[in-house]
């Protein structure tokens, strides 16, 4: 059993065969035409869609999908992340970061962030040279800048803190 959330809706689907699945205990019939890799033209109850994989991210499980070019973002649990949920340990995969450490030794080229602002996983925070390379450090996390500890052209240590999170 599975849990797809589309659009703060939860649906319970169950996998009978290549070809039927259950819906919140409907059934459905399933006819595929595979168009390519990631485009598939599907048939159920008399109705045509065209179903296309717009972004897979298999570590979160979180899916955008294009059914007749209108896009669905798409978070799915399988029957282990739906017991975890109800043994309330689902968001212990979560990560907890609340410092970013130098890496190494090096030398501050630039802060790119400022303090309070809303920073994205993967968004680049501070520029650090390490032997004779400018090494881009990137947020490990989603969250807000509490604390920058550095200024351009300091001297750092290897583990010393550059940057906390609330």
């Amino acid at each position: 059993m599975y849990q797809a959330k589309v659009n703060n809706t939860t649906y319970e689907v169950s996998v009978k065969s290549n070809d039927n699945i259950l819906v919140n205990n409907k059934e459905f019939i399933l006819d595929w035409l595979v168009i390519s890799e990631k485009k598939k033209h599907l048939i159920t109850n008399n109705k045509s869609y065209s179903v296309e994989l717009v972004k897979l991210d298999r570590e979160k499980k979180l899916v955008t999908i294009k059914v007749n070019n209108k896009s669905y973002d798409v978070a799915l649990k399988d029957q282990y992340d739906i017991l975890l949920s109800k043994l309330g340990m689902a968001d212990m995969t979560t990560k907890k970061v609340k410092d970013i450490k130098a890496p190494m030794p090096g030398l501050v080229v630039d802060v790119l962030a400022t303090i309070g602002k809303e920073v994205k996983e993967g968004e680049n925070l501070l520029i650090l040279e390490a032997m004779k390379m400018e090494n881009v450090l990137k947020s490990p996390v989603d969250g807000i800048i509490k604390s920058i500890t550095v200024k351009p052209t300091d001297t750092v240590e290897k583990n010393q803190i550059l940057i906390s999170f609330e």
